[in-house]
């Protein structure tokens, strides 16, 4: 397993808190659970909670019982979809879709109102005691330019009147010419001053506009559909997007293998006015470096000092899609404080094989510091051995959330569209 890599100044970090237990990852040589669809580490159990409920990305649950889920393309001319287990067998029997017209990302729940993403809006509604909202959307944020590339407005809530959405950069690396061999970066890299960063707006307010209200609270994100709010450690934490193609774009200085693994999947802590380096530089796990874009001179060789460090990496390509820290104190102490990263696998390994299709963890302890390497806590949901195509998996790995009982739900948006529902048992 490739390890990760972490700053040096989490070096210290185990004399300021005490590491929680270490976490076990699934069993690689026990088999995939066929009628599930997965693998998980000893102890935990699941069920599908919901199928066949449309292309389904971010999920959140409410506290009533009920939860709820956006739709990245309409099911039966709704973009969102209520759902309700009243028997507690672990399967919805209740399923409620609504928002008429609208497709999504993201979803979340903060001071009685459900907040949904569109690609270029946010808006929420107040959340009902019941089912779905019976109330008319109110407009939060808006004035995204809609963009074909990366423009899901995934989003965080820190609980304390905060929202922080993910612009996602229209752009592979800010070449002059995009997606085109050998063509040069943009120096300063134009689209930042609009994209490729979090912005920050204030929840309880409407009708803010994202270059008038918004304030770019981090800058340097190609795009961050993985981020969450760790309630732990009271900061942001992002898993973005990693380029592609640099294989194809510059071979002489990067072999199909390189390209399958590079750029790592990068998992940072995030304060406000903090650079992660896109376009101009990239993560190199197995160097654990920040290196040179080509684009802007580098050959695979060169190191950069522009962005920062990420506190651990993935091998590239794997496609982190949301992350979850967990916060009803329910789950086993090992799981109290780190991040789970839900990957749902990329085109860009080709010609190797695709890669992801997990929901990883990462182990912390309660001051936000990363305590160990990451693990698998479940897999098993691309169905076939091999995925040359993202076509190819039955399902990918896409939305997390928590209930009040603290159990952790899953959604994919392939075959139908599926969530499961984990619950620990102490076997």
């Amino acid at each position: 397993m490739i390890r990760n890599i972490f700053a040096s100044v989490l070096l210290c970090a185990s004399s300021m808190v005490a590491a929680n237990p270490s976490p076990m990852g699934v069993d690689e040589a026990a088999p995939v659970d066929e009628a599930l669809g997965l693998r998980l580490p000893a102890g935990f159990k699941a069920t599908v909670f919901a199928d066949d409920i449309g292309r389904v990305r971010h999920i959140v649950a409410a506290e009533n019982g009920w939860l709820y889920g956006a739709l990245m393309r309409p099911n039966k001319n709704m973009g969102a979809v209520a759902m309700k287990d009243a028997d507690g067998d672990g399967v919805a029997e209740e399923t409620i879709f609504f928002g008429r017209g609208l497709k999504g990302t993201g979803i979340g729940i903060y001071d009685g109102y459900l907040y949904y993403s569109t690609d270029v809006s946010v808006i929420r509604w107040k959340l009902p005691e019941s089912g779905e909202p019976k109330t008319e959307p109110e407009l939060i944020a808006y004035g995204f330019a809609e963009k074909r590339q990366h423009a899901a407005k995934s989003f965080a809530l820190d609980g304390k009147g905060g929202l922080y959405v993910n612009v996602g950069a229209p752009s592979n690396a800010c070449m002059t010419k995009m997606r085109t061999k050998g063509s040069p970066g943009m120096e300063p890299c134009p689209i930042l001053e609009e994209f490729g960063g979090i912005w920050k707006f204030d929840a309880d307010k409407q009708n803010q506009q994202q270059m008038k209200e918004g304030v770019r609270y981090a800058t340097g994100i190609r795009n961050a559909v993985a981020l969450d709010w760790n309630p732990h450690a009271d900061s942001l934490y992002v898993v973005p997007h990693g380029r592609d193609q640099l294989g194809e774009f510059f071979p002489e200085f990067f072999t199909p293998e390189d390209s399958a693994e590079l750029p790592a999947e990068e998992f940072h802590k995030v304060a406000e006015g903090a650079d992660m380096g896109w376009p101009y530089s990239y993560f190199d796990h197995r160097k654990g470096e920040r290196m040179v874009m080509p684009e802007y001179g580098g050959d695979g060789k060169m190191v950069s000092d522009r962005g920062q460090k990420p506190l651990a990496a993935f091998p590239g390509h794997w496609a982190p899609n949301d992350m979850l820290f967990m916060r009803s104190g329910k789950i086993p102490a090992q799981y109290q404080y780190g991040a789970f990263v839900g990957f749902h696998g990329s085109w860009n390994r080709a010609p190797f094989p695709q890669a992801g299709y997990r929901v990883a963890y990462v182990p912390m302890d309660a001051a936000g510091n990363v305590t160990g390497d990451w693990i698998t806590f479940a897999d098993g949901f691309a169905g076939v051995e091999k995925v040359m195509s993202p076509r190819d998996a039955k399902h990918r790995p896409m939305g997390l959330a928590e209930d009040a009982s603290g159990a952790l739900y899953i959604s994919s948006l392939m075959s139908g569209g599926r969530i499961w529902k984990i619950t620990y048992v102490d076997e």
